[in-house]
């Protein structure tokens, strides 16, 4: 790199993807200013992870674009450059002490995602970057060498996501794919929900389902939870990523016994209705299902409740037992866009070069974090794809034109 003045860069958005590319740029000698218009870098992950901050999942590169739903060949190169491992170093050395829990994901041993920002505030001072709260709506090439655009999408525009970036970018003729929400829990018009609301299930199997196809478009096990307004939770979550506008009457298939075959769980009832052959049905569901679930059973499965146990038919008997492997809710649609975790959709990855984050279109400009069109599954799989995508533009950022 040249060691005549520094080469000046603007970082547009100071949320993590912004923070690392600032970061990296400044490690190298540049000169950085970060746009925030909030004016405080990190305020989208204050909230990440219920406000622990999932930063990364604790994997390998291989692992890691295998949960990237949109879009993954594009993040091969950044994701070996800067991988997991990295990540957790990277934060580690800045003193912030990991750990790691289930499904790999990767999280402060505070619990606290305000140690996260602080670490990232700390080092960005400590290397002299600047944080304005300008609002940046156009490009000023004359003022800057380089300049990267991290603005993030249009989930949480509290925060300061408002698809500004996507305006930006637009105007100097890159193509934005549409945008709908991801990570977000889904909406059912089915009261039963909310007669369940705040029931948690785990270990069971969820499908999606759409009309136009008999096959499931989404299909895993895990948890989930009934809400007021529809489903959530991790499992959910996950799902929300593969819904399309085109897909109508979806429909989620829950089987609430995935670990027995229907023979095995005929066998299992048959059990435990031995058990209390002189009760009232409605009275005889207790070992088979969570209270908030045995009235909803009960009305869906149209046995009446006060019908003796030793008096269910079989036919009876075997509609519980598909409602139990097939228990199903109509899925409306998602929360607000607003509300999602990410975005998806953004900055189409066919115009930025995979290997340095820089634009196809226009030299100097290159991309991070959520503006772009790619996303993956929650676990801290979007953070380190803004860790990954950030460092890489920073580095090249620095570099471009100046070796």
């Amino acid at each position: 790199m040249s060691t005549s003045s520094p080469k000046r860069i603007a970082v547009i958005g100071g949320g993590a993807s912004g923070c690392m590319a600032a970061i990296t740029a400044a490690e190298l000698g540049a000169d950085v200013t970060v746009f925030e218009r909030n004016g405080r870098i990190g305020r989208k992950l204050m909230i990440t992870g219920k406000g622990r901050c999932n930063v990364t999942n604790n994997c390998t590169p291989e692992e890691f674009l295998s949960n990237v739903v949109t879009n993954p060949k594009f993040l091969n190169s950044a994701i070996r450059k800067f991988t997991p491992s990295d990540t957790m170093e990277f934060f580690e050395s800045l003193g912030v002490t990991l750990k790691t829990e289930r499904g790999g994901r990767v999280f402060p041993v505070s619990d606290k995602s305000s140690d996260i920002v602080d670490a990232l505030r700390r080092r960005i001072d400590e290397l002299g970057v600047k944080v304005t709260s300008e609002h940046i709506r156009s490009l000023d090439f004359g003022r800057f060498g380089s300049i990267v655009l991290a603005t993030g999408g249009v989930s949480y525009p509290k925060t300061g996501s408002d698809g500004s970036g996507y305006e930006i970018a637009a105007k100097l003729g890159h193509t934005v794919t549409p945008s709908f929400a991801s990570l977000v829990p889904l909406t059912s018009s089915d009261a039963f929900c909310g007669q369940m609301e705040g029931l948690s299930l785990r270990n069971v199997k969820v499908s999606l389902i759409a009309e136009t196809n008999s096959k499931p478009f989404y299909s895993d096990f895990g948890e989930m939870m009934f809400t007021g307004f529809g489903v959530t939770g991790p499992l959910i979550l996950s799902a929300s990523a593969f819904m399309r506008p085109e897909y109508t009457c979806v429909t989620l298939d829950i089987d609430l016994k995935p670990a027995l075959t229907l023979e095995e769980l005929d066998d299992r009832v048959l059990r435990d209705f031995k058990e209390v052959a002189n009760k009232d049905f409605q009275n005889a569901l207790d070992k088979l299902a969570p209270r908030l679930l045995i009235p909803v059973l009960i009305e869906r499965s149209a046995i009446p409740p006060r019908t003796k146990v030793n008096l269910i038919t079989k036919e009876q008997r075997m509609r519980l037992i598909d409602l139990f492997k097939h228990f199903t809710v109509n899925i409306s649609g998602t929360r607000p866009i607003e509300e999602a975790i990410i975005t998806r959709g953004g900055i189409s990855v066919k115009e930025v070069n995979p290997a340095t984050m820089e634009s196809k279109l226009v030299p100097n400009l290159f991309f991070a974090g959520e503006i772009l069109d790619t996303d993956a599954y929650t676990g801290g799989f979007n953070l380190q794809i803004a860790w990954s995508t950030g460092r890489l533009a920073g580095i090249n950022a620095a570099y471009q034109n100046d070796i």
